[in-house]
């Protein structure tokens, strides 16, 4: 019998190349990004979560139990587009081509808890973004990787949820397959456009 992972651990194992490839290759990866990057770092991921969210929010997660009865709602696609409003922004040309996303009917709520694993995850390396680029991106004020103060706080009582939801094998399965599509979309996305940092052969 093989060991049973925690449920944390199993995601991070399961999108450890995902988190990679995304990490060497979004707009913001480049060495000195600009705010065409921030504009086109914003355009990716909104492309990727207003789908996401439409299909979160459906029929008021009818799996149950799922991350969305266990956090207070945080809406990221309003701070994505907050920010891609500003003056400094507004304006730029998408580089980013949409593709049509499909979820499952069938996702239950350990595969949503993959798929939230994901988002919520994000805003860890966003408030890391945050401090790097303050400063030089200013005045715009990257409302989005800036978020609500620190994610510590709300991502301490997400992993509360998540393991309090998801620990027997197949539902670590269920979620782990969640949070590798959820990796998978962004980066068919990004194959799909040429919003990369530059340089890139």
């Amino acid at each position: 019998m093989g060991i049973i992972l925690d449920v944390l651990t199993a995601l991070r194992q399961a999108t450890a190349q995902r988190h990679a490839e995304l990490d060497s290759r979004t707009p913001l990866a480049a060495e000195a990004p600009d705010l065409r990057a921030y504009h086109d770092h914003l355009r990716l991921l909104e492309a990727w979560l207003a789908p996401i969210q439409q299909w979160l929010d459906r029929d008021g997660d009818p799996a149950g139990g799922g991350p969305q009865a266990t956090l207070a709602r945080r809406d990221y696609l309003g701070l994505i587009r907050a920010d891609l409003a500003h003056p400094a922004l507004a304006g730029m040309p998408s580089l980013v081509n949409g593709a049509e996303v499909r979820w499952p009917d069938d996702g239950g709520a350990a595969y949503r808890w993959g798929v939230a694993y994901v988002i919520e995850g994000s805003q860890l390396g966003g408030a890391v973004l945050y401090k790097r680029l303050a400063q030089r991106l200013a005045p715009h004020p990257l409302g989005y990787l800036r978020g609500e103060g620190s994610p510590g706080p709300r991502w301490q009582q997400f992993l509360a949820g998540l393991r309090g939801a998801v620990s027997m094998p197949e539902q670590i399965e269920d979620a782990c397959r969640g949070a590798r599509q959820a990796f998978d979309c962004l980066i068919t996305l990004l194959n799909n456009s040429s919003a990369e940092p530059a340089g890139r052969p």
